[in-house]
C-alpha cells in the first residue's frame, strides 16, 4: 500500500496535483524547479517493490541492479537538480550508487543477523562454502571474511571505476559524488580488521569525517 500511494503521487505530482503530503509538495516543487526526469522516481519505487520480499540476493548482480535502480537513480536526480548533463557524470554516478548499495548492504549485516535475516549475494556465499547460519552466529572464520572480501572488493572496483572519470566530470557536479569519502572510510576500516564484518570498530563512527569531506570538497575531488 505504501508503494502504491507513492507510484500514484509521481503520477500526480507530474500533473500538476500532488496529494496534500509536506514531502509530497517539496517533491512536486523540486520537480517544477529542476525538471527532474519521472523516470528515476519510478524506478527506486519500482526495485523497492520488488525488494519487499526480504530475499538474500542470489548473485552480486541481483545487488548491483537493485543499487544501480535506487541509489545511482538518486544520483542521476541530484546531477539535474544540479544542472548538470554529462555523460562521465553519469558513469560515475551508476558506479558510485552501485559501491553506496554494496557497502550499505554490507554495514547492515550484524543489524539484520539480529533479527536472523542474512541478504548477503547467495553465490558468493556458495563459493566460500558458507551458509546464512554462519553470519547468524558470527562466526568469524576465514571463508566468512573471504565473502565479506570478495563483497567489498566489488565496492572497491566500482569507487576506482567512478574516479577513472575524475578529469572527465565537470567540476560542478562533484558536491554530488562526496558520499564517496564515507564509502571509502568504511571500505579502509573493513580491511584494517582483516574483514570481520561484526568487528565492534566498524560501529564506531569516525569522528574526522566532517573534516575529510571538507578535505575532499575543498581539493575539488571524490
Amino acid at each position: 500500500m505504501r508503494m502504491q500511494f507513492w507510484r500514484k503521487a509521481v503520477e500526480d505530482i507530474y500533473c500538476d496535483n500532488p496529494p496534500h503530503q509536506p514531502v509530497a509538495i517539496e517533491l512536486w516543487k523540486a520537480v517544477r524547479r529542476h525538471n527532474l526526469t519521472k523516470r528515476w522516481l519510478m524506478k527506486i519505487i519500482d526495485e523497492r517493490e520488488k525488494n519487499l520480499d526480504d530475499k538474500a540476493y542470489r548473485n552480486i548482480q541481483e545487488l548491483e541492479n537493485y543499487a544501480e535502480n535506487t541509489q545511482s537513480s538518486l544520483l542521476y536526480l541530484t546531477l539535474e537538480i544540479l544542472g548538470i548533463k554529462d555523460l562521465h557524470a553519469d558513469h560515475a554516478a551508476s558506479h558510485i550508487g552501485k559501491a553506496q548499495g554494496i557497502v550499505t548492504c554490507l554495514r547492515a549485516t550484524p543489524y539484520h543477523g539480529g533479527r536472523r535475516k542474512v541478504f548477503l549475494p547467495m553465490d558468493i556465499c556458495m563459493l566460500h562454502g558458507v551458509s546464512q547460519e554462519d553470519f547468524l552466529r558470527r562466526n568469524q572464520d576465514k571463508n566468512v571474511r573471504d565473502v565479506i572480501y570478495d563483497i567489498a572488493s566489488q565496492a572497491h572496483l566500482h569507487l576506482e571505476h567512478a574516479r577513472s572519470f575524475h578529469k572527465s566530470v565537470p567540476v560542478k557536479a562533484f558536491p554530488a559524488f562526496l558520499q564517496t569519502v564515507s564509502l571509502e572510510d568504511y571500505l579502509k576500516k573493513i580491511q584494517r580488521v582483516d574483514f570481520d564484518i561484526f568487528h565492534p570498530s566498524l560501529q564506531q563512527k569516525n569522528t574526522l569525517l566532517p573534516l575529510s569531506l571538507y578535505i575532499q570538497s575543498w581539493r575539488k575531488r571524490y
